[in-house]
């Protein structure tokens, strides 16, 4: 299937509720495919985390466990019974344990599971969380598998007579009938199979060959073509990928502004959630700049409220868009609804905006990665900050050079920043960074504009990005480990966290060099 990345599938989305895309959304993911393949809700799941990855110590805090509950039951991510899911599991029947134990793998977003129901085969399938909401199940009953989301998928059992079946996967655009599966069944010689639906919003073609798939050949091509702008780009790029026309690549991205939108505005009202550290900040905020008492700078202003907003909206349950992720949430959006608010800007130029940023995106997603678990905190607020960047580039006017350079710039100024959350909580110091990523998006967009040379182009920079985060020692990954994790204040709010309904074991870490590809 298709292995170039999707705007509405790796850059922009998915709609959820959640602290992480890559532990609550994908979760969810991993959950609803792994109860498709099982044929029926399971009674019993056993979850391994390996304790050198990134899950053995945030699958609580950050929504791991609460995704894939909800997956199971068949939930989306966006779904208002994520917040009540474990009571409604054990009101199922569903029993969930966690097991923290040392196994080999290659992802510090290692999901290996075993499911159970009564009258069911145990079915083992290992399934990966690889950034912004993105999955990929890589292993089915000891049978090495690629499954990623973006199609129909059936896994027919050939032979089990050893201790790893024999599968035949079969993919299709479109759901087969049932005769063409008990037909497909019989030529292989089976009667075993197991079926997978998409979870995926844009589905995934074989035959897709993207017209352009870096920065450079992008600028050429909108040369070639006289497209003026990113936007134009984006909509050429997504609709080939999709198949679908432009106009609903447009008319979905303008749904996604819709939203974006209304989750600000219920923001900027105010959020209250009993489990995080920081009561509402954003209207302190707006106090203050109603007051006169903060500096001056009307735009700057307006993009802080509105990325506090939004991050506040995400770690009080509610409803966001993850662009690239949950835990860079805020930057894109606040940055493209703030200043679209300040100039007075309608909900198409916005959209607008974010098919420019999400085509950026795309670049980013085929030659590095959303991933903060391996590319640090860079991977998520640095690339949004990137994203937005020639988002304000768009808003302003400019053109496809411009929103390059300005990308160039953001990007350039975000290498090595760590991912270290507070009690495993995205909220500190996750907000401050959010904030400080969209005004490096304002200040890189005003300088590309004025003509001024980022010297990097954009392809190298995003190279060196994916370098870099991979340089970074796990510690700083994600994991809780190091950084502001570890200090005494962060450890004391730790221990004031509720605690969850399930409870695993935990192993010390052991020598983490396996964890990134």
């Amino acid at each position: 299937m298709s292995k170039y990345p999707s705007i509405f599938n790796d850059v922009i989305g998915p709609v959820m509720r959640g602290p992480s895309s890559s532990h609550t959304a994908a979760s969810v993911r991993i959950g609803r495919m792994a109860m498709q393949l099982f044929g029926a809700i399971p009674t019993e799941v056993i979850i391994d985390f390996d304790p050198s990855g990134s899950l053995a110590t945030t699958y609580d805090g950050q929504g791991s466990k609460m995704g894939l509950l909800g997956g199971f039951m068949g939930f989306e991510a966006d779904d208002i019974r994520l917040l009540e899911v474990e009571s409604i599991a054990q009101a199922r029947g569903l029993q969930l344990h966690v097991r923290i134990l040392p196994y080999p793998n290659h992802h510090p977003n290692t999901y290996r599971m075993e499911l159970r129901a009564p009258d069911k085969d145990v079915m083992m399938i290992t399934a990966l969380s690889t950034g912004g909401g993105m999955i990929e199940v890589v292993e089915l009953d000891g049978c090495k598998i690629s499954c990623k989301g973006g199609a129909y998928e059936y896994f027919f059992y050939t032979d089990s007579s050893g201790n790893v079946p024999q599968i035949i996967h079969q993919t299709s655009v479109r759901p087969l009938r049932s005769e063409e599966v008990a037909q497909m069944a019989v030529q292989y010689g089976t009667s075993k199979v197991r079926i997978t639906h998409p979870v995926l919003p844009i589905l995934d073609k074989n035959d897709f060959a993207p017209p352009f798939i870096t920065s450079a050949q992008m600028i050429e091509y909108a040369q070639e073509h006289k497209c003026n702008h990113l936007w134009e780009l984006a909509v050429h790029y997504e609709g080939c990928r999709g198949g679908i026309p432009k106009t609903k690549v447009f008319e979905m991205m303008r749904e996604v502004v819709v939203k974006i939108k209304e989750s600000v505005e219920a923001g900027l009202e105010g959020s209250h959630y009993h489990d995080r550290i920081l009561d509402c900040q954003v209207l302190k905020f707006r106090e203050a700049l109603a007051s006169g008492k903060l500096l001056s700078g009307s735009l700057m202003n307006r993009i802080i409220a509105c990325t506090i907003s939004m991050m506040e909206v995400k770690s009080s349950m509610g409803v966001i868009v993850a662009a690239p992720t949950a835990g860079s949430c805020a930057v894109l959006p606040g940055t493209v609804l703030g200043t679209a608010k300040e100039l007075n800007l309608s909900v198409e130029e916005a959209a607008k905006a974010m098919l420019s940023a999400g085509m950026i995106g795309v670049l980013i997603a085929q030659h590095a990665t959303f991933a903060a678990e391996v590319g640090g905190c860079q991977a998520e607020c640095g690339a949004g900050s990137g994203m937005a960047a020639a988002a304000l580039v768009e808003l302003s006017g400019g053109e496809v050079q411009e929103a390059v350079t300005a990308s160039s710039f953001a990007l350039q100024n975000i290498l090595g920043m760590v991912c270290d959350p507070v009690a495993n909580r995205v909220e500190v110091p996750c907000m401050g960074k959010n904030v400080m990523a969209a005004m490096n998006a304002l200040s890189s967009a005003n300088m590309a504009l004025a003509g001024i040379d980022a010297v990097i182009p954009l392809d190298e920079v995003i190279v060196a990005m994916d370098k870099v985060g991979r340089m970074l020692p796990y510690e700083l990954r994600c994991t809780g480990y190091g950084g502001l994790s570890v200090t005494p204040t962060a450890k004391e709010i730790e221990k004031k966290i509720p605690l969850s309904l399930y409870q695993a074991t935990v192993a010390k870490p052991h020598n983490n060099q396996n964890i990134t590809k």
